[in-house]
């Protein structure tokens, strides 16, 4: 299933707005940046950073995911655990608006997205 066109609107201006804040200063971007990226019906927000052991190659940490589920109308959010699979964030599991994921992601009460 693909989103709107007015969904993605909405995630672009939710997005824009997380990321304005939760960026890195823009000198230390080539060490770490934070990035969104949608496919499907997911959004996924990552870090971009170099390998730890060879600065040419650069990985991307997934941090966080929403996924439409269009039969509920709501977002699910998940966060990426350490044996990398994706959790559904329990205190959170779900919110109307992808502007309250990033909001969600963006406070981090419980450490589960920046530690």
């Amino acid at each position: 299933m693909k989103l709107t066109k007015q969904q993605i609107e909405e995630i672009e201006k939710a997005a824009a707005k997380f990321l304005y804040y939760r960026r890195p200063p823009e000198e230390i971007r080539d060490k770490v940046d934070l990035a969104y990226r949608i496919e499907d019906q997911n959004v996924f927000i990552y870090e971009i950073r170099p390998k730890w052991d060879d600065e040419k190659i650069i990985i991307e940490e997934p941090i966080a995911k929403a996924t439409y589920v269009k039969a509920q109308k709501h977002w699910k959010i998940f966060w990426m655990r350490g044996n990398l699979q994706w959790t559904l964030y329990e205190p959170i599991p779900y919110v109307k608006l992808i502007s309250d994921f990033f909001d969600v992601v963006s406070d981090d009460e419980m450490y589960c997205f920046f530690g």
